[in-house]
């Protein structure tokens, strides 16, 4: 057994900051993470694969250049298939730093599956390699992130009928496509695609998008979008979802019936709880697998933070690293330099707030 003064799960943003910050406090550290996950989703699935397609969708379209030639010409020769070669190979210089900025620290990295054994204990099991190794922390940090919400009912074939992760293998780009849910993925797809040149209708159950950003701003954006060709259902839920040899057909509670090509769910994300057996640990979820902490993003267990996605708004990048830099700071009882205004914000919020979680489930 290996005994560790931290040990965190997940090497998204805030795992590798947590990590980090308490090795530079001279504290012996581990980081738990799955086979071809180091980086996180931000790295493999999330904030590098859309940001690098969204670049080449820029440069494809011409769309940076609009305001100096005029409106820009949609190019049907694009696919997120097509530019799969490019962003394989940011998302592996990505995990080379990652590795590197762990290798410089002295963080020893843990390749499996982590899960509780009891509070102080992590069991991590490779499946891969057929191995177990257990390690004790004296503090722990849960950082493993979320993945895309699937509803039941909903038949999800990796085709014609995918998540936020799913969509960047299409093959081909689809001539329609329905987004279900207006949150900043489905928002940040719908207009990438649009600008490949396919027909892109947005549904909401809402009566509007992005509730969190100034009214002005969403106009702005509906105004762009729109121009694109973007078709906006808001105040709709979707009942059904057929697929056909000829496409999909996504029926919706007013008994609107869509036709496309694809259709992308883009209705939310889980947090990556359900194998932690986060019972062993003391510790529960809320309904979407989130994790309650306090201003300094301490569980209800003392020894034991989460920080990052896992615990709700704003599933940020930025605001994860900060966070995992305070909790370790915290932990081993260090003032943090710099100003928190950010982070804390990110988790302590009035229940009242749009964009708040279920009161003190953050």
């Amino acid at each position: 057994m290996r005994e560790y003064d931290m040990v965190v799960l997940g090497s998204g943003p805030g795992g590798q900051k947590a990590a980090i910050a308490s090795a530079k406090l001279g504290k012996s550290v581990a980081i738990v993470e799955r086979g071809r996950m180091l980086g996180g989703v931000c790295v493999n699935t999330g904030t590098i694969p859309s940001k690098t397609l969204r670049e080449a969708v820029l440069y494809l379209t011409g769309m940076n250049q609009r305001e100096l030639y005029g409106r820009a010409t949609a190019s049907r020769t694009g696919s997120p298939g097509r530019f799969a070669g490019r962003t394989q190979h940011v998302i592996g210089k990505e995990v080379d730093v990652v590795r590197n900025q762990l290798m410089r620290n002295r963080v020893d990295l843990l390749v499996g599956h982590g899960r509780f054994i009891d509070p102080h204990t992590i069991m991590v099991e490779d499946q891969t390699r057929r191995e177990k190794t257990t390690v004790t922390g004296d503090y722990i940090v849960i950082a493993t992130g979320t993945r895309p919400a699937r509803p039941s009912g909903v038949e999800f074939d990796e085709e014609r009928v995918l998540d936020s992760d799913g969509i960047l293998d299409l093959k081909s780009l689809p001539a329609s496509m329905v987004v279900v849910g207006a949150g900043v993925i489905g928002i940040e797809y719908a207009s990438m695609f649009a600008a490949l040149g396919t027909k892109v209708t947005v549904v909401e159950k809402r009566e509007d998008m992005l509730d969190f950003c100034d009214p002005e701003v969403i106009e702005a954006l509906k105004f762009h979008l729109r121009d694109l060709a973007v078709t906006f259902r808001f105040g709709e839920e979707v009942t059904a979802v057929d697929v056909g040899s000829a496409g999909t057909v996504t029926t919706l509670a007013s008994g609107k019936q869509i036709p496309a090509e694809t259709v992308m769910y883009s209705a939310g994300r889980q947090g990556q709880t359900d194998h932690l057996d986060l019972s062993n640990a003391g510790l529960e979820v809320e309904r979407r697998g989130r994790i309650w902490v306090d201003e300094q993003f301490k569980t209800k267990v003392d020894h034991i933070y989460a920080v990052g996605d896992v615990i709700g708004f704003p599933a940020l990048a930025a605001t994860s690293m900060e966070q995992g830099r305070l909790a370790a700071y915290h932990a081993f009882g260090n003032r943090p330099t710099g100003s928190p205004t950010c982070s804390r914000s990110a988790s302590i919020r009035s229940p009242r707030s749009p964009t708040s979680a279920p009161p003190r489930w953050n």
